[in-house]
């Protein structure tokens, strides 16, 4: 029996770009005839014509495949339910924008036949995208792989290959608060780097502002990571020693000077200082206790209105 490959692309108001990779897609499964094809496509609550032409797709080709959301629940949910609806061997994640080019795929197969578990398209270049974008990206893989105990792959995205017990695994993975790039780390098995080029979109425009690239970062520090409770120590503890320093350079300052502190001056000063530190620390425990909560509802990840055709009962 032939191999089954499924490849996931989320999508969100991605009609502009979808014939493209329609295209390239049916190219890509032609040349590669010894293996079965699965493409999945998960709309995370369009509001263009994109699952208008998904159907037409899975019209013409049984081998194309929808979910479609009751509403937009985020790509870190549309890509969970890619995990929870693939059928096939190995599973690939791949943007509808086509910055992620589907003629690398046969370079992330060959690597899964060779034994490898996660094989992940590392960027060696970033066209299209601004210089403080890439500069934040940087620093924020940066940030994350000091704060947290795992290897965190840098300059990669979604696009990879997963083997099968990958999937099962990320399956168990049921956090509300999402963070699938750290999540790829932390479930370990073998791993394989492959460096691409990344291209510009091929048509529309970006769905991730800053605000939500923000939202993301922050949902990657804390969902894998504790370290930021510990700054009230890591902030206590030299705060206490500049603290004492200051104290004994005003007492030594008075009497071998001979000279008057204004102490409205030191009181103003250091309750604005020890002010800023306490919310500060206030808004990282409200950051984990904010997940804490979300997570106790257990509400489920997603409700889909449709899958293939069907109508989902979703109690």
């Amino acid at each position: 029996m032939k191999k089954k490959i499924s490849i996931i692309v989320p999508t969100y108001n991605e009609e502009d770009s979808l014939p493209y990779l329609y295209d390239r897609l049916n190219v890509l499964m032609n040349e590669m005839k010894e293996y079965d094809f699965e493409i999945l496509f998960v709309n995370d609550g369009s509001k263009d014509n994109t699952l208008e032409l998904v159907k037409q797709y899975r019209e013409n080709d049984k081998r194309y495949c929808y979910i479609d959301f009751s509403r937009n629940f985020g790509k870190e949910i549309s890509m969970m339910a890619g995990l929870d609806y693939a059928t096939g061997d190995c599973l690939i994640f791949i943007d509808a924008d086509l910055q992620d080019p589907p003629e690398l795929i046969p370079v992330l197969v060959k690597y899964w036949e060779e034994g490898y578990d996660d094989v992940y398209a590392r960027r060696r270049s970033r066209n299209g995208e601004t210089f403080l974008k890439k500069f934040t990206s940087k620093m924020y893989y940066r940030v994350l792989q000091k704060l947290t105990k795992i290897e965190i792959q840098t300059d990669t995205g979604d696009f990879r290959l997963l083997d099968r017990r990958c999937v099962n695994a990320l399956k168990k993975l049921r956090e509300t608060q999402r963070n699938t790039k750290s999540m790829f780390s932390w479930i370990g098995y073998k791993k394989k780097e492959v460096l691409y080029d990344r291209d510009a979109r091929i048509a529309g425009k970006t769905k991730w502002s800053y605000m939500k690239l923000i939202d993301l970062a922050i949902d990657g520090i804390t969902s894998f990571t504790t370290s930021p409770l510990r700054l009230a120590t890591w902030v206590a503890i030299p705060t206490f020693i500049i603290l004492i320093i200051y104290f004994v350079y005003i007492v030594i300052k008075a009497v071998v000077i001979q000279t008057f502190v204004q102490a409205y001056q030191a009181i103003i000063l250091l309750i604005l200082f020890f002010s800023g530190i306490q919310i500060l620390l206030f808004g990282i425990i409200g950051e984990y206790l904010g997940r804490i909560f979300k997570e106790t509802k257990h509400r489920p990840l997603y409700l889909i209105n449709e899958y293939n055709g069907k109508k989902e009962m979703n109690e």
